[in-house]
């Protein structure tokens, strides 16, 4: 992964070489230029760790070690058409790579299995066109996921419309998720007990289709608010074949959830600008499906600029939901239950998520770099009642 992100950052500083002759010349406040420009260039990295002892995988119980090694590359164009309409194009490139004790215990009969790493990468690409003087935008875009045993495809149109006055913003997007897995059963579960060759496991289809609506506000000066909700309907094969569950006569079986789902989001947004120097972000979400779930979000985060080119960025989540009519801990379930499932995600729990962040973005560039814009800083820790921790480290560069 050391050689995969020095490689990214490498194809970062070719494109910015390659366009910063380009973004230099061009003033749209003087012309429109219909040429593809170069706008910026995002570049994401993290390191995730995590621990437990309520792993699916076994049941319920068992380790839940987790690291995860990710990186993403983001690089945004525009240009002007003959209509004077903005289109802006983001293509984006992410590879994660983890390794999963749970997961390592899908053959429980190895010392070490091909489960306990995998890598996943997810192009995405999307096209927004903006009608300034309508204050209207419509966009689509298309994205890929790829595991060793997970392949999804998704796509997503959006518009959003501004009010007369330009203080209040409409929007609306409709997306879809077409996904493949592959049935890797427990090693108990398989033919023989060994094994399978790539092409010989069975597949199962997941179908996601979802909207998304909100209206955004300004206030005035100080105050910005929005509304969001969003409604999301899944079909299809909703668990995961490697996930045991074990019943009260100790029997043991392969989680079994309903074909159907369907969520419902709600949430409120607040940004207060408390003078010059400090920005409060708040954020709550309710949300229901008809499994039973019911959870609340409640988020802030604090904007603290020291000077006007470094600012500190604390933050606090605070989140609980209730259990999933189909949960039940480790030997809890009755075999008479149609449905169940021992995921300790879809049981009852209360975790919290804290830590803060630096922002650096001087005139004349990070380390002075010149077109290094911006340098971001991240360290989070998140925690659940039922002992799950993790850590988070990132970093996020910006080139312009």
């Amino acid at each position: 992964m050391r050689k995969l992100t020095l490689t990214i950052i490498g194809l970062y500083i070719g494109l910015l070489a390659a366009f910063s002759q380009t973004s230099k010349t061009v003033d749209s406040s003087k012309y429109k230029n219909r040429a593809l420009t170069f706008e910026e260039a995002n570049f994401v990295s993290s390191y995730y760790h995590q621990d437990g002892n309520n792993s699916a995988v076994t049941g319920g119980i068992g380790s839940e070690k987790l690291t995860d090694i990710s990186n993403s590359i983001e690089l945004k164009f525009y240009n002007w058409d003959r209509k004077k309409r903005k289109n802006s194009y983001d293509f984006e490139l992410g590879v994660d790579h983890y390794t999963s004790a749970s997961s390592d215990m899908i053959d429980s009969k190895a010392n070490s299995s091909a489960s306990h790493a995998d890598t996943r990468i997810y192009p995405s690409a999307n096209w927004t066109v903006e009608n300034e003087q309508k204050g209207t935008s419509f966009g689509a875009g298309g994205a890929i996921s790829h595991e060793f045993d997970y392949m999804s495809w998704g796509g997503n149109i959006n518009f959003s419309k501004k009010t007369k006055n330009r203080n209040g913003e409409f929007s609306a997007k409709l997306f879809t998720y077409l996904d493949n897995l592959k049935l890797i059963y427990p090693v108990e579960f398989r033919p023989g007990g060994v094994a399978l060759r790539h092409e010989d496991y069975a597949t199962a289809g997941r179908n996601t289709f979802g909207s998304s609506f909100s209206y955004s506000q300004i206030v005035n000066t100080r105050l910005q608010l929005a509304f969001l909700v969003d409604l999301i309907y899944q079909q299809g094969y909703l668990g995961l074949p490697f996930h045991r569950v074990y019943f009260t006569d100790n029997s043991e079986k392969v989680e079994n959830l309903p074909g159907k789902r369907f969520k419902l989001p709600v949430g409120f947004r607040a940004n207060y600008f408390l003078g010059d120097n400090i920005i409060l972000r708040g954020y709550y979400r309710y949300y229901q499906d008809d499994w039973g779930l019911k959870a609340h979000t409640f988020n802030l985060e604090t904007s603290i600029k020291f000077t006007p080119f470094v600012s500190l960025t604390p933050f606090y989540r605070f989140y609980t939901q209730t259990a999933v009519d189909y949960f039940a801990a480790y030997q809890a379930h009755k075999t008479t239950d149609t449905y169940f499932t021992s995921n300790y995600d879809l049981s009852g729990f209360t975790s919290h998520f804290y830590g803060t962040g630096i922002r650096l973005t001087p005139p004349k560039g990070v380390f002075g770099i010149e077109h290094l814009n911006m340098l971001e800083l991240r360290y989070g820790h998140y925690e659940k009642n039922n002992g799950m921790n993790s850590n988070i480290i990132s970093m996020n560069l910006k080139f312009k």
